[in-house]
């Protein structure tokens, strides 16, 4: 049985740059080295370890079925280096240093403004190597370590992370002006009974939530599918249907007054359609008190600015408004 000093981690450098680029040349490019030393520490691994980690030919590099296996446990083992070395530099000082943070798309454009004001004014030798990603990119880039945080949604899957909620998102119905609805102070989900509902393409997280939300609702999906909330709210001010937008990103999507955007009404017994935006991170992570930390000071600090407004229901005040505004344009039919 090969011990624990047959590998290096120089080698297991190697083996995963390999398995990144699917490419010899390209991963001594990456890893600063010539392409014949990283080939000879490659083939030193997969004769300690017997495996052949990869298959190659001329025109290309594949992974092997146990070479998948050893390149995760690769992979954890160098996060874990990285992890104990940054906790020895951050003795004196855990807000010290780069962390690689991950945000999803549906988060990053409306939060990510406050996030960075607040931590550089708190923790001015903080950096953050920001990452955006579709949640489950982000969930296996976390567990694989080459994540250390991320600020996303509290969804199926999320169960095995610790976490600190940042923010509670509820859902707005966005309506084009003039629309029926936009008549009502706020929208019940079975209002949107029969209407058409556009929604995110696959991968998005929010797009599983607000999907099961309208089919709860009897209403059915539109043939477009978005890749961003930006692409939705115009599809939806042109009359193309209805969508559910986060509160969070109501500022934003609608800043130039060309949506009616009402908060959904609560059901009985039931809380307000929300989603849970929190920080995120693997149980085994040295950084839990930093990232608690982190997580508190930017959920005081958005529900202190200004901006959080957008991110809570609107009043009737703002309601009323809309319908003065929705009441100049020509009606949309259901």
């Amino acid at each position: 049985m090969p011990a624990v000093q047959d590998l290096t981690i120089r080698q297991l450098q190697y083996i995963v740059a390999v398995a990144d680029t699917l490419g010899f040349h390209r991963a001594a490019e990456r890893c600063h080295v010539s392409q014949p030393t990283l080939s000879a520490q490659v083939q030193q691994v997969e004769e300690v370890l017997g495996l052949a980690l990869f298959e190659r030919d001329k025109r290309r590099v594949i992974v092997t079925p146990a070479g998948s296996d050893v390149i995760l446990r690769a992979r954890r083992v160098l996060a874990e280096l990285t992890d104990l070395l940054q906790a020895a530099a951050r003795v004196s000082d855990p807000f010290a240093g780069t962390f690689r943070f991950g945000i999803i798309p549906t988060v990053a454009p409306y939060l990510l403004p406050d996030v960075t004001e607040v931590w550089a004014r708190k923790y001015p030798s903080l950096r953050v190597a920001w990452r955006e990603e579709l949640t489950g990119s982000v969930l296996r880039q976390l567990d694989s370590g080459e994540l250390d945080a991320a600020l996303l949604a509290l969804v199926p899957g999320t169960e095995t992370l610790r976490s600190a909620v940042v923010a509670e998102d509820p859902f707005l119905v966005a309506l084009p002006l003039g629309h029926p609805l936009a008549a009502k102070p706020t929208v019940a989900l079975s209002d949107l009974d029969g209407l058409t509902v556009l929604l995110l393409d696959d991968g998005h997280c929010l797009r599983t939530e607000t999907l099961a939300l309208c089919s709860r609702a009897g209403a059915h999906e539109g043939g477009f599918r978005a890749t961003s909330l930006s692409t939705l709210a115009q599809m939806v001010s042109s009359g193309a249907g209805v969508t559910l937008l986060p509160a969070m990103a109501a500022a934003v999507e609608n800043r130039r007054s060309q949506l009616a955007l009402r908060p959904v009404a609560r059901a009985p017994g039931a809380p307000v359609p929300r989603r849970t935006i929190a920080l995120a991170w693997r149980p085994s992570s040295p950084y839990s008190a930093t990232f608690e930390a982190l997580a508190k000071s930017l959920r005081r600090d958005v529900d202190a600015s200004p901006q959080s407004s957008a991110r809570r229901p609107r009043n009737r005040t703002s309601s009323r408004h809309q319908d003065r505004t929705a009441s100049k344009s020509p009606a949309v039919r259901r």
